[in-house]
């Protein structure tokens, strides 16, 4: 067989190519070779960032093989002999290699990436186009029924092969030159000439906000892709030239297609982590789900292989907290591993794909490299600069890409932070401009992820125009984006006191609930459950009415997630007698127990447990009565419970007992029982 060659699945500069098979015959041999050929010259109108002199040799070369391929099979069925055949296996290898090599010069947003390769890339094009020509020194040419012209061509490439200066092109070596002489000068703290910056752009032809973009999508890629092989040699130069495309697209570019944006990060979109913390359950280091979490000395808990990274790189400090740690031990969280693979089981999420970005530690906390470092630090004062001091459309242009380069990781919302870009950001939610007033809702919900993003949040005012947005903002997606933010800041203690606290801020998550997407009924969802963290707040939620409207979405909903943080939503108040009050107010029973005889997830069902559990402990007549009278089929879906070693299952059995105990004691007696009687057991 003959290999096909459209390989888009196949890693920057790497070449899987492959002999054609021993027993393919001469014309399919041929006939792929002349495809070979002809995708080899569609490049010659393509544009070369880099290696432009060697591209445009084997171009050459490769056109004048097309013609000795196309003359042989013109002049009827090829007859080639045995060494022949061997040769034009030989040539296919090579051809291939060198399609490759044009294919990785001209990749989409890999301009950058080529050029800092320009010495290994000119080395494999010399080696290819040297293979040709020793090939073709072997090739039995006056064999093949070929015209003299085109034989002297094929000697003539022959020659030209081996005699031809194939090494780095001098004006890819200056600009090399200049990008390392600009990531030096950002080690030491010293921001490029913008001349020179413009003379690697110009040379690589990036001339846009979005090509920049390109180019650092690329190198985010590529460095996941060493993450994941566990080769970390390069990382620290990939890191360095995202940074110096960051630095560029938000300084050089502030022009360019920024109105779309990645919603995939999104709280609606958080289906992983359904009414926590999203880091509750993610690794403080790598930011992936934590499948062996232990606990260091100062309290804090990370997965053991990343920790275990961090220690050996020489860190001593905790990475959340900054504090030295007093001793290296790691201790086991087992409940906590409990929790995440049960979290796991009941909502299909795969741990191994989760982690298949198997990101190195530092990555998250600290810059890949010093250069990375400063130029976010050099990024980060130019655009909290321009949120100050800019134009309307220079102000909206920076909280877009503050909204893009938070997302990144931790390391950036902490320079975004410290250069001061929480105040303006603020002041921008008071705009009448849609689009400002999204991408700085945008931007704050990114920092608010950072834990000094929620201080600087909230000390410098910022409940307030965010709660502004809740309720009146201009954009429904706004208000959805806001609801999300409340939730990070929820997750600080006293500030759950303090929002709950503020007037109308949980009658407008409640607003929301009602009358936002699926979305927007999510964020504001798990925004309550943050709030309910705060026992205070318990009244302020049953005040706002938000019993019927969650038990009317268990009802309506066929979104599992927005079911799930419902039923945790009532769970939570039903602890309460007040609460259970309220919930037994809208006849939940039917609702209640038809999810929990169709739910598959352990945490839904443990969630209607619950509510049951509670309505009977706080309103134990009306609710057990009922439950005894009309519900026949809760006790054995209770008894199912009881086997399967989950707190559910204690709960059922809790539940069971009361319901016992209330026929045994009522005045009907067990014999018209809604229960039968022969289920009754013994439940410890």
């Amino acid at each position: 067989m003959i290999q096909k060659h459209d390989r888009s699945d196949r890693r920057f500069l790497t070449f899987p190519a492959v002999h054609p098979c021993s027993a393919v015959s001469p014309a399919t041999l041929l006939d792929s070779l002349i495809s070979l050929s002809r995708s080899i010259c569609s490049y010659q109108s393509k544009f070369f960032p880099t290696q432009r002199k060697i591209a445009r040799e084997a171009l050459r070369q490769v056109a004048i093989l097309l013609i000795f391929f196309e003359e042989i099979q013109e002049r009827g069925r090829p007859n080639l002999s045995d060494s022949a055949v061997l040769c034009f296996s030989e040539l296919h290898l090579a051809l291939q290699k060198v399609l490759f090599l044009l294919q990785d010069c001209t990749r989409e947003g890999a301009r950058l990436r080529a050029l800092t390769k320009a010495g290994f890339v000119a080395t494999q094009f010399r080696v290819s186009i040297r293979t040709v020509a020793t090939v073709l020194d072997v090739l039995p040419l006056r064999t093949i029924d070929v015209s003299c012209e085109v034989k002297e061509l094929i000697e003539l490439v022959a020659r030209q092969a081996r005699k031809a200066k194939l090494e780095i092109d001098p004006e890819d070596e200056t600009a090399l030159n200049r990008v390392t002489s600009i990531l030096d000068g950002f080690e030491s703290r010293l921001e490029p000439d913008r001349r020179s910056v413009e003379q690697v752009l110009d040379y690589l032809e990036i001339r846009s906000w979005n090509e920049c973009q390109s180019e650092i999508t690329f190198l985010d890629d590529e460095i996941s892709l060493q993450y994941l092989d566990g080769n970390e040699r390069e990382l620290p130069l990939l890191s360095s030239l995202v940074g110096f495309m960051c630095y560029c697209r938000g300084v050089l570019f502030e022009t360019g297609e920024y109105g779309t944006f990645d919603q995939t990060d999104r709280m609606c979109n958080l289906e992983t982590i359904p009414f926590l913390n999203p880091e509750d359950f993610r690794c403080p280091i790598s930011l992936e789900l934590m499948t062996d979490p232990v606990t260091v000395a100062t309290g804090q808990t990370y997965d053991r292989v990343s920790i275990q990274k961090w220690l050996q790189a020489g860190n001593l400090l905790c990475p959340k907290t900054g504090e030295i740690l007093s001793n290296t031990e790691l201790v086991p969280n087992s409940a906590l591993r409990k929790l995440i693979q049960q979290f796991c089981v009941d909502n299909g999420v795969s741990l191994s794909k989760s982690r298949k970005k198997n990101r190195d530690i530092t990555r998250p906390i600290v810059a890949g490299s010093p250069s990375a470092a400063e130029a976010i630090k050099f990024l980060s004062e130019v655009i909290a600069n321009r949120l100050y001091f800019g134009t309307e459309e220079q102000k909206n242009r920076a909280a877009y890409e503050t909204r893009l380069l938070a997302k990144s990781n931790i390391f950036n919302r902490s320079c975004l932070v410290e250069s001061g870009t929480v105040p303006p950001l603020l002041n921008l939610l008071n705009s009448t401009d849609p689009s400002i007033q999204e991408n700085s809702i945008s931007a704050l919900l990114k920092l608010s992820k950072h834990s000094s993003g929620k201080t600087a949040i909230v000390e410098n005012g910022g409940l307030k125009p965010i709660l502004s947005v809740l309720k009146n903002g201009l954009k429904l997606e706004n208000r959805q984006i806001s609801a999300a933010t409340i939730f990070y800041l929820s997750s600080v203690h006293e500030y759950r006191k303090l929002i709950g606290s503020t007037p109308g801020a949980i009658q407008a998550l409640a607003d929301l609930i009602k009358d936002g997407t699926n979305c927007g009924k999510k964020n504001a969802v798990v925004a309550i459950f943050g709030l309910l963290l705060h026992h205070s707040n318990h009244r302020r939620v049953l005040s706002a009415g938000l019993v019927p409207i969650l038990v009317n979405i268990l009802a309506s909903s066929n979104v599992d997630d927005l079911v799930t943080d419902s039923l945790a939503v009532l769970a939570t108040l039903a602890e309460s007698a007040e609460g259970s009050v309220s919930i037994l107010q809208t006849s939940p029973f039917p609702i209640v127990i038809s999810t929990l005889q169709s739910s598959t997830s352990r945490g839904r069902k443990e969630y209607c447990v619950s509510i049951l559990l509670y309505l009977c402990m706080n309103c134990s007549g009306d609710a057990m009565s009922d439950l005894a009278k009309n519900h026949p089929s809760l006790m054995p879906l209770l008894y199912s419970l009881t086997t399967d070693g989950t707190s559910a299952s204690k709960k059922a059995r809790s539940l069971i007992r009361m319901l016992q105990k209330f026929q045994e004691t009522s005045s009907s007696g067990l014999k018209n029982s809604a229960v039968p009687q022969e289920r009754f057991i013994h439940v410890r």
